[in-house]
Formats: C-alpha cells, structure tokens, sequence
C-alpha cells in the first residue's frame, strides 16, 4: 500500500455537471470495496466561476441513485496537474482546452513539485477501443432528465473501470 493517497481528479468545462457527478461516483465505489482512505478525490472545471453549486440535474440523478451531490465548484489550475496522480477528463473539448492552459512558453514546459499526472479521457476506460465522439461523456445540460440518466450511466461504468484499475496499485 501506498504511503499516500492516490489523487484522483475528475475535470469538465464548467465543474457543475459531469466532474463533481463523476467524483461522487468514484468515491462511492472507492467506499463500497473498503478502499475509501487510499484516494483523494476532487473535480475541477477548466472555465469553472468558483462557488457555484453543482447543477440541479445533477443532484437529482444523485440522488435517484443514492448519492448526496453536494460540491462548490473550481477552476482547474496547473498545479493540480501535479499534485494529482490521475487526472480524467470528460471529453475532448476539456482535453483541448487543457493543451492549451497547459502549453509551454517561451521560457520553456510548465513544470511543478512532483510528477505530471497521468491525463486520459474518462470514457476511454469503459471502452479503450473508443474513438471520435464516444471518447467524451455528452454535456446533459439540454438533454434533459434522459440527458443527465445517460451522462451518469457513462460515468459509473467507467469508474467501475477505474477503481477496478486502480485498487490494484494503492
């Protein structure tokens, strides 16, 4: 067993929808299989406004799956990419976003205390061989109840996947 705890850090545009859901999935299979004090789990948003509460759809699919959702969101920053071991992010629009808040100056690569985390997108770990669009986890804002049944399905089949994975090396 690891001396500290995995850092695990679930990242969406605006963290009010689909990181702070995926981080509560996470942590309730962390809890579920004993291995609740082997990580630190948190969620970010790449263009996230501070302080704001996860959004409503979210909370209800939460809940209608027993999980209390409650989160404040934050921005993403780049120290996170290495105070993290793995980071996850939920489609490719945050990956592109990332690549360039994370891009090198003129001075040279960001660089910071510690080991860059390992960044993948979250849906590949319930389907390594996807591609193209099935690589993200779909913004359910305006789909709806379905929208939001949809996006929290995706989510826990690849925490599964990820607790799975990760219980193994803590």
């Amino acid at each position: 067993m690891s001396a500290r705890p995995v850092g695990v850090l679930f990242v969406c545009y605006a963290n009010i929808v689909r990181s702070p859901l995926g981080a509560a999935v996470f942590a309730r299979l962390a809890d579920e299989r004993g291995l609740t004090a082997r990580f630190r789990i948190d969620s970010a948003g790449v263009a996230a406004d501070a302080g704001n509460p996860a959004h409503p759809g979210s909370v209800r699919v939460a809940a209608d799956h027993g999980l209390a959702l409650v989160h404040q969101s934050r921005l993403l920053r780049r120290d996170d990419l290495f105070e993290f071991d793995e980071v996850l992010l939920l489609d490719r629009l945050v990956a592109s976003e990332l690549r360039r808040l994370t891009a090198g100056s003129a001075f040279g690569p960001i660089a910071g205390a510690g080991q860059q985390a390992r960044i993948r997108l979250l849906a590949s770990l319930a389907d390594p061989s996807a591609r193209g669009a099935d690589l993200d986890v779909p913004d359910p804002v305006r789909g709806g109840p379905e929208g939001f049944l949809a996006a929290y399905r995706q989510i826990a089949r690849a925490c599964a996947a990820l607790v799975d994975e990760l219980a193994g090396k803590t």
